[in-house]
């Protein structure tokens, strides 16, 4: 009886869950024989952990992609994983599969970071009713609010004025532009959650950035329109995940963007120069960009998708998870399984793009110098789970970058080697960190 207790129940409680594992592991590869997607043998308890480089998952995901193809299985410790590749395969599981694949695994972060279990956001949010309600919420909010009214860009219109002010305080001295980016679309953001912008040396504001860059989301100033209704999931805690979200993706991912235009421009001075001849034949330097302005420019049109799909900045998607049973490529992904959908693989496939891991703004050109489309331009994500801040994120690349590129010329400090065009990853891939200077033209 001794054996069944104290430390004797250690070794069966770990005996117990590896056999349980080994079951588990066993009963999908059988169940679902063939259709089951391949992978990596996986070792008990551990799964794949040790296969996989953490600190740069998208070469990881690459490598196993060679060996098993676009559709490929993991086992996470005790979370199986299905890794989606490639331009058709992607576009099926977001898409065609999308009902099915628009779910989001358990996030435990959110009660380490002091949320209770009923708060949602936007983002990370489980599918289902309460997250359609606050989608649909948000969405309208923000056209009330002035998305894709000329309100709104007259806000990132004069934002581009003040950043140019920043810039130019600089005198021509090497500075790391990664700050004053993050603060002038932070106060984008603000013009919808508070009404206002803030000066970049504001105390609150200053405490604003660093919050939302910790994860100590605490702001709710705004969007109680719903509140006080008992069928609404609108609490004052949904709010605030509603708010760091607006804030943390639409801050984030839209200044890292401009970092690697600027980081791309002074690495491809051939590049800016062109861009800046289109600016002063279409807009000259006697008024300020409009979002009008965009289809008489195809060459900075382009310039500025090249630089989001180089950029690639989420390789990986956040993850998903499927609702039920469902089918991608012909394999069988069961119900309840984490699904990465790899946009680096659309981003750069190379069965697609001409020059994938080259800057090249002609992918985005026909012969005649025309913007085209492409397909398998995918940063924003597709389907049920697109950003909905993507209109908006378009406005503020064209509206900030041309303004930018129409007051300055851009360069590697004197002195200094050439900064690197491959990116850092931390879930965001962000430029290595590099300085330049700002020349007033």
């Amino acid at each position: 009886m001794g054996l069944l207790t104290g430390e004797g129940l250690a070794p069966l409680a770990v005996a117990m869950a590896v056999f349980l594992l080994l079951v588990d592991l066993m009963y999908r590869r059988v169940h679902w024989a063939a259709r089951y997607p391949p992978g990596p043998l996986p070792l008990p308890v551990l799964g794949n952990m040790l296969q996989l480089n953490f600190k740069d998952l998208p070469h990881s995901m690459s490598q196993l992609r060679r060996r098993f193809g676009d559709v490929f299985s993991l086992q996470m410790c005790w979370t199986p994983v299905v890794v989606v590749n490639g331009l058709a395969a992607v576009r099926e599981a977001l898409v065609l599969r999308g009902e099915d694949t628009a779910d989001r695994p358990p996030m435990p972060v959110y009660k380490h970071i002091g949320f209770g279990p009923q708060a949602q956001g936007v983002i990370l949010a489980r599918y289902g009713p309460a997250w359609r309600e606050q989608r649909r919420f948000s969405l309208s909010t923000l056209r009330n609010f002035g998305l894709g009214k000329k309100s709104l860009e007259q806000w990132v219109t004069e934002e581009a004025d003040c950043l140019c002010a920043a810039f130019a305080a600089q005198d021509g001295c090497p500075f790391s532009p990664n700050t004053l980016l993050n603060k002038a679309v932070s106060n984008v953001i603000a013009s919808l959650t508070h009404g206002r912008r803030f000066e970049y040396d504001d105390p609150t504001f200053l405490k604003l950035l660093a919050t939302v860059e910790q994860g100590l989301k605490e702001d709710s100033t705004f969007l109680r329109e719903d509140q006080g209704k008992p069928e609404s999931s609108f609490t004052d805690e949904n709010l605030r995940m509603v708010v760091a979200d607006l804030f943390s993706a639409g801050m984030v991912t839209t200044s890292t963007t401009l970092a690697w235009a600027l980081l791309l421009m002074i690495l491809h001075p051939d590049v800016q120069r062109r861009v800046q001849q289109e600016i002063d034949e279409v807009i000259g330097q006697g008024r300020r960009p409009e979002l009008g302005d965009q289809t008489r420019m195809p060459y900075t049109t382009a310039v500025v998708h090249e630089v989001q799909r180089f950029g690639d900045i989420v390789p990986l998607n956040l993850p998903h998870m499927t609702t039920c049973d469902t089918e991608v490529q012909g394999f069988i992904i069961p119900k309840g399984t984490m699904l990465f959908l790899n946009l680096s693989s659309v981003l750069k496939d190379e069965s697609f793009w001409e020059k994938p891991f080259r800057f090249h703004p002609e992918h985005f050109l026909d012969a005649q110098g025309r913007y085209v489309k492409q397909e398998a331009f995918m940063p924003f994500s597709a389907g049920r789970r697109t950003c909905l801040g993507e209109p908006l994120a378009r406005m503020e690349l064209f509206l900030f970058f041309t303004r930018l590129l129409q007051r300055f010329s851009f360069s590697v400090p004197p002195g200094q080697p050439l900064p690197s065009d491959h990116g850092v990853y931390a879930f965001l891939v962000s430029p290595a960190p590099f300085q330049l200077c700002a020349v007033p033209r």
